[in-house]
């Protein structure tokens, strides 16, 4: 029972460096969007919201992404 301390340590490290690195994979993740926004959504030409231009490289407004998304669903591999 003397180790118990150094185990309870090991486990908190292990935590703490995988809590570091997922939050660096998605700071990289987020980088990635640097590609620009459609104005106008490419499936039924209305226009896309600042705040989803915003995102970046978005090329469809919420509502055909969604139905794109839904669709996708039922295809998975």
């Amino acid at each position: 029972m003397e180790n118990w301390g150094a185990v309870m340590v090991d486990l908190v490290d292990m935590a703490e460096e995988f809590q570091a690195m997922n939050l660096q994979e998605k700071i990289n993740a987020r980088a990635q969007f640097t590609a620009c926004s459609n104005y106008e959504c490419e499936d039924c030409g209305e226009d896309i919201p600042d705040q989803r231009r915003a995102i970046g490289g978005v090329t469809c407004c919420i509502k055909c992404q969604f139905s794109f998304e839904a669709k996708q669903k039922h295809f998975r591999r």
